[in-house]
């Protein structure tokens, strides 16, 4: 049986940052550190051994910077960085027949900053086909997708119909949505707009004892139930430096904001709240601003809102009151007041809404970096699904089923 409970944290720890922009380069083109780092037990090919931990080491004088540990979903492993930087290790179990990305910055002797990307596979339990749905049940915003994990991949179109067909998402009350296939082992679900607030989601998979594929069948699964409170949207105009905040369409509070400077300009787009963190300490280092530099800082913020992985929030930032409703001056994060930002924080919740318009940087991408499904239309949405990939909008069941694979 997998050990799904003590796998993931919500958040990584270690050092975090502001996200920056793909359009600072030091951030875009970091030199391959493969030579500063080693991976125990997940390189070389093989499975890694779910029941040793995660550990990263530097080399010679080298240090790392930064680590985040995902799994195909995008949760994080929780783990410890050193204070010397010399070593990183999981603080909690792996999943067994699970994926995951390791990203791994680090610093030279010289500053010079690098970064690595390993993915590795843990080794299966059993050749039964799981699925691990999230979030866990619980009540959420109404911008939080479904995810669904599978054990292994699954690459054939027909196995990957049999796997949708048999994942079922009822919602009360009832909104059109479908499934989108981000890779070979995750699947997302959303509606066709927000979820409704107030609304009952319930998730199951039908998969057990069916025939996925040569040798390959569904195994058991834990259903989920989401609950979604008021709809809680933040709409941050970087050029006009306010963010409004709605409560089910209405405003509730305008607040003077500044976002991403030039060269670090906040992304655009919608995004999900990710987790809130009290307090985090932020470091240039971590998005490739060398130490010393103009841009360099090591902050300690509060109140923070994470809405991307790689370090984006929406935090209290006392130092740039003056800037706030005025200027953009941050590498990334929307900053506030102390107070707007401890008023935030309390107010959302993980999975509501927090849109960014009118900034020079780019929009956010659906899968990479947190969840940014939203910026996907319906038809691009619908073009993921292995049941409704070129069904033309308006077209009925029939028009469906004579398009899945294997029917």
């Amino acid at each position: 049986m997998l050990s799904w409970a003590l796998l993931l944290a919500p958040l990584a720890v270690g050092i975090t940052a502001c996200g920056g922009s793909s359009s600072d380069p030091l951030a875009d083109k970091p030199y391959d550190a493969a030579g500063q780092v080693a991976l125990a037990g997940v390189e070389g090919g093989g499975k890694a051994d779910p029941d040793k931990p995660l550990e990263v080491r530097a080399k010679g004088e080298d240090r790392i910077t930064d680590v985040t540990a995902t799994d195909a979903a995008g949760r994080y492993v929780r783990g410890e960085l050193d204070a010397d930087g010399s070593h990183w290790r999981s603080t909690v179990p792996l999943a067994a027949g699970a994926h995951y990305t390791v990203r791994v910055s680090t610093e030279d002797e010289d500053g010079a900053q690098g970064r690595r990307t390993v993915g590795f596979d843990t080794a299966p339990a059993d050749n039964l086909l799981r699925v691990k749905f999230g979030p866990d049940s619980g009540t959420y915003g109404v911008g939080q997708p479904v995810t669904a994990e599978l054990s292994r991949p699954v690459k054939d179109p027909a196995a990957r119909a049999v796997v949708e067909r048999a994942l079922k998402v009822d919602s009360q009350p009832s909104v059109e949505g479908a499934w989108h296939w981000v890779d070979g082992r995750t699947l997302h679900y959303r509606p066709r707009e927000y979820w409704p607030a107030h609304a009952t989601v319930r998730v199951r998979s039908g998969l057990a004892g069916i025939k996925v594929g040569p040798g390959l069948h569904g195994g058991p699964s834990k259903p989920v139930t989401l609950r979604t409170g008021d709809r809680i949207e933040a709409i941050t105009d970087a050029g006009s430096h306010y963010m409004t905040v709605l409560r089910n369409g209405k405003e509730i509070r305008s607040i003077p904001v500044t976002t991403g400077k030039p060269g670090f300009s906040t992304r655009n787009g919608v995004k999900v709240v990710l987790g809130r963190e009290s307090f985090v300490r932020m470091q240039g280092t971590s998005i490739g601003i060398a130490e010393g530099s103009a841009d360099s800082y090591d902050l300690p913020v509060h109140w923070a809102t994470r809405v991307t992985w790689s370090g984006e929030y929406v935090h209290a930032a006392p130092w740039s009151t003056g800037s706030q409703g005025a200027a953009n001056v941050s590498h990334g994060c929307t900053g506030m007041s102390t107070e707007a930002a401890h008023w935030f924080f309390d107010t959302v919740r993980v999975g509501d809404i927090v849109k960014v318009v009118n900034s020079g940087g780019e929009m956010m991408t659906p899968f990479d970096n947190g969840f940014g499904d939203w910026n996907l239309n319906w038809r691009a949405w619908r073009e993921g699904s292995a049941l409704h990939a070129g069904v033309r909008e308006g077209s009925g069941p029939a028009d469906a089923a004579r398009l899945r694979p294997g029917m």
